[in-house]
């Protein structure tokens, strides 16, 4: 029986499709040591963003040849040294097209809220206070808004950027495509012209920021920045700098350099919309998830034997 190790939790649906096709299902999260003892009776490892697995995990699974495929249910593979899992025979696999639109409104109503200070006016209404001509706001109508990255989210985004009567221009590596409403153009550019923008990148451990202090100083003066792509895609100590001196009016992060966020200056920074790495945390992209999840086993096993 294949046996799978859904340490960071999986869908209840997809926890019973899997157990009704003859999978064994462990739930319990395991760390550490036990984690490490363990890996070796495994032959499919499910994880979120808590588990790490890397080098040291990988080599005392590949020891006993059982484990096969690593699942990352979500869009990225950074917690996970996917490469040399694949030297050691070891697959891996994401869910990239279950959470885009989840990501993609999260991203959105960061950006409204940052927009007209709702982040703010919410917590000093719970305080009694009725500060009602301190959060004068701006629109997003007429607005252009940047992207960095133009994958299944960023397109997402920009399709309610359109809605909402936006200007899109956007910067990729991989992809120069034009639409009617979609703009592409150079990293410059998108920093220069955006009245907001938005990131949506991996995160490469050991590469430079995407938008770093270089990057800060050429931004549009008085930009707002997103962020609910990866923690480590900006460098946070020049966001702060750049909160500080007005360079930019506002931030949203969604993502962090650490998680759970140490740093205080962002953490207490009035100009800063956070949420804790929820993005693709809703009812339908868990449900999607979990469908992703079940159809990679299936055609991984099924394919095996």
């Amino acid at each position: 029986m294949v046996r799978i190790l859904a340490n960071d939790g999986m869908e209840k649906g997809a926890i019973e499709a899997l157990e009704e096709k003859g999978y064994e299902v462990l739930k319990d999260h395991l760390e550490g040591d036990e984690l490490l003892k363990q890996i070796k009776n495994i032959d499919c490892l499910v994880v979120r963003s808590a588990t790490k697995v890397r080098k040291d995990l990988i080599d005392i699974a590949a020891s006993t040849g059982k484990l096969k495929l690593v699942i990352r249910g979500g869009v990225g593979i950074d917690n996970i040294d996917a490469a040399y899992a694949l030297e050691k025979g070891i697959k891996v696999n994401n869910t990239p097209n279950a959470s885009s639109i989840s990501v993609a409104e999260m991203t959105f109503g960061h950006m409204l809220a940052v927009a007209r200070k709702i982040h703010l006016s919410n917590v000093t209404m719970r305080e009694g206070k009725w500060e009602k001509k301190k959060y004068e706001g701006t629109e997003l109508y007429e607005k252009t808004l940047g992207l960095i990255g133009f994958g299944r989210i960023a397109k997402e985004v920009a399709k309610r950027a359109v809605a909402f009567g936006m200007k899109v221009i956007y910067y990729d590596i991989c992809t120069t495509e034009n639409t009617e409403k979609c703009i592409c153009t150079t990293k410059e550019s998108v920093l220069r012209e955006s009245d907001f923008i938005s990131l949506h990148v991996p995160y490469k451990k050991g590469e430079p920021y995407v938008i770093g202090e270089k990057e800060f100083e050429i931004i549009n003066n008085g930009a707002y920045i997103i962020n609910c792509a990866r923690g480590g895609v900006i460098d946070e100590n020049a966001l702060v700098k750049a909160l500080d001196k007005g360079k930019i009016a506002g931030a949203a992060l969604d993502v962090f350099e650490k998680e759970p966020p140490a740093n205080e200056a962002i953490i207490k920074n009035a100009k800063i919309s956070l949420t804790p790495h929820i993005g693709a945390a809703t009812i339908e992209a868990q449900g999607r998830i979990g469908e992703e999840i079940v159809s990679i086993v299936e055609d991984f096993f099924n394919e095996k034997n």
